[in-house]
């Protein structure tokens, strides 16, 4: 079921108090957070060349912390950070979504901005590291409270940028452009509790495997995929084959390895989504594409370190048995997920695709009824 992001937005503009003014609130958050900065930096004196090191130790500090707030507190309900989680879950994620990610009007900017009095805890936590660091090196303190105050204020005004009207001039700025991209992605309800949790530089998403890429319009680029297929014959209809394999809450039964599925019941239609926990590629989000009872399925995985997965069942008709045939197309997008690929997974993907219809070939007659049961009345 598709969300009605268009009604939401109307609720929640209706929410916002009359008093409430964007351009105080954007303009307080920056020019307090750019004041604390400028307070903290004017303490360093005489810097020397080593303890410039603690700007970018800084700045990959804070890109960690956006990663990991975003994603376990962001996109995970915990007790103690529900608030959180409904403003930026609830909320955020409500307001924009793919397809719809830009701001129509000022007051939008609410959602789009952290709460105003955030950027004063934010600004105290730094002032308190300065004092403490301070008693070691006052330089150091200086300049690295000052850089993580400067990353908090940079996710302010990139994520704002993420969500201009695509044709703003700085929407079409290249690293704004990238960015915007990736941001949008992750508003896909399908992904945004798996993947892109970077807002300003993917760093900790490449790391972690968890950045995901497709161009516009969700075009896959299905010759670079490599392919394996394999078949089999079953003595059973082509409808109750595929009836059977088109379940994956089902799929336990067939597959060597051990593998847990979070997802409905039965056969599953295009537009179905479930979770795949097992085997070499671990967690996978999959998306049902299509299915044509008796003759086709088709879905769609993703899952870290840039893989993309499509799988497809086809079953014929060759007298009283079935020859159904299984297809794997695979890429990896990311170059570690492409490196352990060419060196490991691609021959076990192999064999374990190979092995898969061996099992489905010895279990498929004995777990698939010879015919159908009589409806009931």
């Amino acid at each position: 079921m598709q969300f009605d992001t268009t009604s939401f937005r109307a609720r929640y503009r209706a929410s916002i108090k009359p008093r409430y003014n964007a351009w105080l609130h954007g303009g307080f958050v920056f020019l307090f957070g750019a004041f604390c900065i400028g307070f903290l930096w004017s303490r360093a004196e005489n810097v020397q060349p080593w303890e410039w090191l603690a700007v970018p130790l800084a700045l990959i500090l804070q890109n960690w912390g956006e990663y990991m707030i975003h994603q376990h507190l962001g996109h995970f309900k915990r007790r103690f950070s529900k608030m959180f989680y409904q403003r930026h879950t609830g909320d955020h994620h409500s307001f924009f979504a793919y397809g719809q990610m830009s701001y129509e009007r000022v007051q939008d900017w609410r959602v789009i901005f952290f709460p105003a009095w955030l950027i004063i805890i934010f600004a105290a936590v730094n002032l308190a590291s300065y004092w403490a660091l301070s008693h070691w090196n006052t330089n150091i303190a200086a300049l690295f409270s000052g850089t993580l105050l400067l990353g908090y204020l940079a996710y302010e005004i990139l994520h704002a940028c993420e969500h201009l009207p695509e044709q703003h001039p700085i929407s079409k700025l290249p690293w704004v452009r990238q960015m915007r991209r990736l941001h949008e992605l992750h508003h896909a309800r399908d992904l945004m509790h798996r993947f892109n949790f970077n807002v300003v530089f993917p760093l900790w998403d490449w790391i972690y495997g968890t950045m995901y890429w497709e161009n516009d319009g969700h075009i896959e680029d299905r010759k670079k995929m490599i392919s394996v297929q394999h078949h089999i014959d079953i003595c059973r209809s082509p409808e109750q084959v595929l009836g059977y394999l088109s379940t994956p809450t089902r799929w336990h039964e067939w597959h060597h390895y051990p593998v847990e599925i979070k997802g409905s019941a039965g056969p599953l239609p295009a537009g179905a989504e479930f979770e795949y926990t097992g085997g070499c590629a671990g967690y996978l989000l999959w998306n049902v594409i299509e299915y044509v009872p008796g003759h086709r399925w088709q879905a769609r995985a993703r899952g870290k370190y840039g893989l993309v997965m499509f799988v497809t069942y086809e079953c014929e008709p060759m007298g009283t048995m079935t020859r159904f045939t299984r297809t794997l197309e695979y890429r990896f997008s990311h170059l570690i997920g492409r490196l352990a690929n060419h060196f490991l997974l691609h021959k076990r993907i192999e064999k374990d695709s190979a092995d898969l219809l061996g099992n489905l070939s010895s279990v498929a007659e004995k777990v698939i009824p010879a015919s159908s049961p009589p409806p009931t009345r």
